[in-house]
């Protein structure tokens, strides 16, 4: 297949180009140099010249508390880019696959949100992720939307690596404890991209490792893991704290477990447990 796979230079779409290459499709990598959403004109020479079989919108809007202060802008890039480039994709016949968020449920109970359940997103990002989604099912004829939480590893910033680097010059974190979700390695979702553009089991889809934490669970993990591979993280201390001592710009979800029981059941692999994930992760880093 000849895919475009936007937001090449970020953690997920670079993880994308690299799975998409090693399956030996013929892959168009657009950073956003090479591709901004938020240009029409750009936008159609770009379609027009690459014509794709398939494009994974990796590409977006991904400041949470900054959509807060920039409504506009996030929509610009979440709902209308994400529009006109799905309604490209249609126009030529081009499957298209747009990666969401857990955001977009309010985080109310602590049940496992399923694919259909109603979202009631909480702050502007989710809602304009959910915009964005509303315009690849009005515009796009054979669409995939993938809801996933909390990446890490690979290109641009992420939680861990922000931990691993505070953690090298202090000795007592405090994470928050009260916010429970899945952790969810890029490499392990570019795969399943993959799997997902190369069928026609089209619908949406919730996708993150197995097993839910806390963030604090998770720099638990994080750092005893790191410490078994450089010692100054063994001394580092990790310590609860509820979500609501760190006031922010942009409300977050309690519960952002995600259902991910529908994979199976359309004949996909669910993703591997976080914690193999986050050692396969370290494994692969220079400390």
């Amino acid at each position: 297949m000849k895919l475009l796979v936007t937001g090449a230079g970020g953690q997920l779409g670079s993880a994308a180009v690299r799975e998409a290459a090693a399956r030996g499709h013929e892959v168009f990598a657009a950073d956003r140099a090479a591709l901004d959403v938020t240009d029409p004109v750009q936008t159609g020479r770009v379609m027009e010249r690459v014509r794709p079989d398939g494009v994974i919108h990796c590409a977006a809007f991904t400041d949470v508390d900054g959509a807060e202060r920039r409504k506009e802008e996030a929509f610009v890039v979440n709902a209308a880019g994400t529009e006109r480039l799905a309604r490209a994709a249609a126009r030529m016949g081009a499957r298209f696959l747009f990666v969401s968020t857990d955001f977009v449920f309010d985080g109310s109970g602590d049940t496992p949100w399923k694919p259909a359940d109603p979202p009631r997103p909480i702050n502007v990002y989710g809602a304009s992720k959910l915009a964005g989604e509303a315009a690849v099912r009005a515009e796009a004829e054979a669409y995939f939307i993938v809801r996933t939480s909390r990446l890490f590893g690979g290109r641009g910033k992420n939680f861990a690596d922000k931990l691993l680097e505070i953690g090298r010059s202090r000795e007592e974190l405090f994470v928050v404890s009260d916010r429970i979700g899945s952790p969810t390695y890029t490499y392990d979702l570019a795969k399943l991209l993959l799997d997902l553009i190369e069928s026609e089991r089209f619908g949406i889809y919730h996708a993150v490792n197995e097993g839910f934490c806390s963030q604090y669970d998770f720099a638990c993990e994080l750092f005893h893991r790191a410490a078994e591979r450089d010692p100054r993280y063994a001394r580092v201390r990790v310590l609860p704290i509820a979500g609501e001592a760190y006031p922010a710009p942009a409300r977050r979800p309690r519960n952002s477990r995600l259902d991910t029981g529908g994979l199976t059941v359309r004949g996909f692999h669910r993703l591997p447990a976080w914690q193999d994930a986050l050692g396969r992760c370290l494994g692969g880093r220079k400390f």
